[in-house]
């Protein structure tokens, strides 16, 4: 294709796909962001915390509305849920556990029986954040966190912060009280939260017009078969990728205007709140680091609450039973229970592996950065830079594999109802399990190391 066709296509595109997607998208948008601005003028005005928090409430449930319709009442039914068990074991030492056991059962029996596929993945999201912070909370409420059990108004207005009940991001409720609170108006914030806005915008047109094309219209690479296939898989891979930093940086956006995602030392507030690190991702050293970059909060909420917890059962088991905990709230899904479990199997092999190699080198070659001064006796050598670079290729391929399942392929209405566990086999398959393979002959080269 010579380049004046090139362009041809590329201007053709722009306008069929990209002002399309971005009108779409605002047109959907600017009633939230609007809800989100109104929520935090409320909190600067002043006066009794609990019309502060009747207000999260209501605009809460207002951008619920919008988004889900009346299927908003599941949400709605699982925080009323939620505070009724808080309520009645109030006196108990494992809240945390048990509020778990419950919420979980009731997103299974939701999904089960009560709800058609189709519109409870819709509102799989929103459930996930409200099955989050009631269970942060619950173990905040054991460990001493947050001294007492919140007024139903609080908890409701936390559960259903308009900032982050449609998108995310998950926040503690410490973080929902310092917003609520109300700090100044700025142009920091204003400009922090139209940036992020305006990054989740061009992560939605590369993930909706550019990934879909990359090696068709932006990179030209041919090849044979095999090549094709992965090809393909690379580009639904970043497709997938950028949507989920579309969500994670319009996430950052909402909280920010609502109030919510700064940081203070001293009289300076930052408003710097984290939800994805594209960079960390695609371009990344390790898997470890893929997997925390993917979603800030949420790595965050799995270590403390999850992971931690775990512990006693062993590092192993207790990756095992995070992995399975993150698979859990994301629904009965084969596809996602898949490749979450898979990662938890990578992550691992790859830590211990990497962990080996730098005992045996005394290199930095660990999953994380190390420390300006660590007891590592090679830093910047050549060779240490290459056996980076290894896992970092190696974690582009696991990426490319893990994502090439989530083609619809011809079924575009697949993905609403969920992908098939023939969808995720016949998927890998065609990619003869490589991924698969590569960690199991990793784990067998650190076996005999």
């Amino acid at each position: 294709m010579d380049t004046p066709s090139r362009l041809a296509l590329w201007a053709e595109l722009a306008e069929t796909c990209g002002l399309v997607t971005v009108q779409q998208s605002l047109q959907q948008l600017w009633t939230l962001l609007l809800l989100c601005l109104v929520c935090r003028l409320c909190f600067r005005l002043g006066g009794v915390s609990t019309v502060k928090h009747v207000a999260s409430l209501l605009a809460g449930i207002y951008s619920l509305f919008l988004f889900f319709d009346s299927s908003m009442l599941w949400v709605l039914l699982l925080s009323l849920l939620c505070y009724l068990v808080l309520l009645l074991n109030r006196h108990s030492s494992f809240r945390g556990l048990f509020l778990s056991v419950i919420i979980l059962a009731y997103l299974l029996i939701g999904e089960l029986h009560l709800i058609d596929t189709v519109t409870w993945h819709k509102i799989r999201g929103s459930q996930m954040v409200v099955a989050m912070k009631a269970i942060s909370l619950a173990f905040d409420l054991d460990r001493g966190t947050v001294p007492a059990l919140p007024t139903p108004a609080a908890f409701l207005g936390y559960v259903l912060f308009v900032g982050s009940v449609v998108f995310g991001p998950w926040i503690s409720f410490n973080s929902y009280q310092s917003a609520v609170e109300g700090r100044e108006l700025s142009w920091a914030w204003l400009r922090s939260s139209a940036l992020c806005v305006l990054k989740s915008q061009a992560c939605l047109l590369v993930s909706t017009c550019v990934a879909p094309f990359l090696f068709y219209l932006f990179i030209p690479i041919q090849g044979n078969a095999v090549t094709q296939r992965w090809l393909h898989a690379y580009e639904t891979a970043v497709s997938f990728h950028f949507s989920n930093y579309f969500v994670g940086h319009l996430s950052e956006g909402t909280s920010m205007l609502a109030g919510a995602g700064f940081t203070e030392d001293k009289d300076k507030v930052s408003w710097d709140l984290s939800v994805v690190k594209p960079l960390s991702v695609e371009m990344p050293r390790s898997m470890v680091l893929v997997v925390t970059s993917w979603n800030v909060p949420m790595s965050h909420w799995l270590k403390t609450y999850v992971f931690k917890n775990a512990m006693k059962l062993g590092t192993f088991a207790a990756i095992l039973v995070t992995y399975t905990a993150s698979a859990l709230l994301h629904g009965l899904s084969f596809h996602l229970g898949a490749v979450l479990l898979s990662l938890g199997l990578i992550t691992y092999v790859e830590h211990v592996l990497r962990k080996k190699l730098a005992s045996i080198f005394s290199a930095c070659v660990l999953s994380r950065p190390c420390a300006a001064v660590c007891g590592h006796q090679h830093k910047k050598e050549f060779w240490v830079m290459g056996i980076n670079l290894v896992f970092s290729l190696l974690a582009v391929f696991h990426l490319t594999y893990l994502g090439s399942m989530f083609d619809p392929g011809d079924d575009e209405q697949e993905a609403e109802r969920g992908y098939t566990a023939y969808h995720t086999i016949h998927r890998w398959s065609e990619l003869n399990w490589a991924s698969h393979w590569v960690v199991f002959a990793c784990w067998v080269f650190y076996r005999l190391i």
